[in-house]
């Protein structure tokens, strides 16, 4: 079982931020609000009463789609997840209050799946694996 783990664990986090930047792209996906919806979320502010440019959507949405890519490949896992740790804790910290939130708790376990494959890599089924 752990030669496999590590494969299905980085598919199971990936798809939450691949099928997220997609439904951010277009609600025709049925997987979300769309473009103008998520801007406009972003835009009417956070927890903090600070709304959030809707121009930082397009760079959310690459970082959600090429993360979920990549980590879905084993392509620069250690690098995809980090950079996702540190996007999906900000997520939470800034849209998913109070602490004890189904949405914020969920944020921190992903966190913690993230950053356990930030420290232990791809595994043996991964574009990086396949270059060393």
């Amino acid at each position: 079982m752990e030669k496999y783990s590590h494969t299905v664990g980085r598919i199971l986090l990936a798809i939450i931020f691949l099928l997220a930047g997609i439904g951010k792209i277009g609600s025709g996906f049925g997987l979300g609000f769309g473009y103008e919806g998520t801007a406009g979320f972003m835009a009417s502010g956070s927890i903090f009463g600070i709304g959030v440019p809707g121009g930082l959507l397009a760079v959310v949405i690459l970082v959600e789609v090429l993360g979920g890519l990549a980590l879905i490949a084993g392509f620069q896992t250690k690098t995809a997840a980090l950079i996702l740790a540190v996007f999906t804790l900000l997520a939470a910290l800034i849209y998913h209050m109070p602490l004890t939130s189904t949405d914020f708790l969920k944020n921190l376990a992903i966190t913690g799946g993230l950053l356990l494959l930030f420290v232990h890599g791809a595994g043996d089924y991964s574009i990086d694996n396949k270059k060393e």
